[in-house]
């Protein structure tokens, strides 16, 4: 290949492994609420979206040898010791490459090391941000030629959360959590996250609720629409407001399955916090603070108390390409 072509894999006769590094947020539910057991097997959802300044890493280097392999790096952040992170074909980003592969006219094999520094299993969408990160990285690495709104749309096909880990900045969710529209929200909001050294299964949070809800008879409606006031508190940046409104239906679920979690969130608004709340299906608790320098107190006394805490800020923009190399 000439050396403008970064597309093909061969200099002369010689394959030349290329390297597209990625990174891609985690995310935070400001709002989620969560509609009835449908017929499907899903639940209709109205969410407000918020990447934050965690991110995820993916390094996609092309191969020789056909096929997609995937290794975590020893540079990830977070402890692994006894997580079960699948690293074939059951893994996000594994799938994301092989939907690039299959949408590609040339494409090679491909190495994915994946960097986690967003909790497994977490309710930050950590999974979520691999893939996203490895449809850009894969789609640079092919010279696939997608747009961002065409990878959004390959996205959708590998789950909810992928998209706006891809697009990043503040969304509303509706749908399955899907169907995605950017909200004029840019001012900074600062988080400490909370993490916790155990995981919770999104499919089985969402059936606690429904237990809890047919025990209690409770009719709920459809979500069709987002708290306005949310939007216009994160427009304005104005976290007290947003503090008396942030809501997730999720929460009892995740507390009734993790009733430590309610002593954390307990924790940190006694500590300063705002307002504290399960991020999506949890275990990972969210703090609202009111400024950068409340968050970065708060998470410093909560590391002394024993929690891994961070300091976090939002929104953030979406997956994009870190580094280009040619090895």
């Amino acid at each position: 290949m000439s050396t403008g072509t970064r597309g093909l894999p061969f200099v002369g006769e010689r394959f030349q492994p290329r390297t597209v590094r990625v990174k891609a947020p985690g995310k935070v539910n400001v709002s989620l609420s969560v509609g009835p057991l449908r017929q499907d097997g899903y639940h209709s959802v109205a969410s407000v979206y918020l990447a934050v300044s965690l991110y995820e890493e993916v390094a996609a280097t092309s191969t020789e040898t056909p096929g997609i392999t995937v290794s975590i790096s020893p540079g990830s952040t977070l402890d692994l010791d006894g997580v079960d992170i699948p690293l074939d074909e059951r893994n996000l980003a594994y799938k994301a490459a092989a939907l690039m592969a299959e949408m590609s006219e040339k494409p090679t094999g491909v190495h994915l090391e994946i960097t986690k520094r967003v909790p497994v299993a977490g309710g930050m969408g950590g999974g979520s941000a691999d893939a996203a990160a490895t449809l850009l990285a894969c789609d640079a690495l092919w010279d696939s030629g997608l747009s961002r709104e065409e990878l959004a749309h390959v996205a959708s096909e590998l789950g909810a959360d992928v998209p706006f880990s891809l697009l990043g900045g503040t969304a509303v969710g509706l749908g399955v959590g899907d169907k995605l529209s950017p909200a004029l929200a840019k001012a900074q909001m600062d988080w400490v996250l909370v993490f916790a050294d155990y995981g919770l299964s999104t499919p089985e949070v969402f059936r606690t609720l429904d237990g809890l809800r047919d025990s209690e008879g409770s009719e709920v409606p459809e979500p069709v629409d987002v708290d306005p006031t949310i939007l216009q508190a994160l427009r304005n940046g104005d976290p007290e407001t947003l503090s008396r409104v942030l809501v997730n239906d999720l929460q009892r679920a995740s507390i009734a399955l993790a009733p430590g979690l309610r002593d954390t969130i307990g924790l940190g608004e006694a500590r300063g916090a705002l307002a504290g709340m399960v991020s999506g299906s949890g275990p990972t608790i969210a703090l609202l603070a009111r400024d950068p320098d409340s968050a970065a107190v708060l998470a410093e006394e909560l590391s002394h108390r024993g929690h891994t805490a961070l300091a976090v800020h939002g929104p953030v923009t979406g997956a994009r390409i870190i580094s280009d190399t040619l090895l």
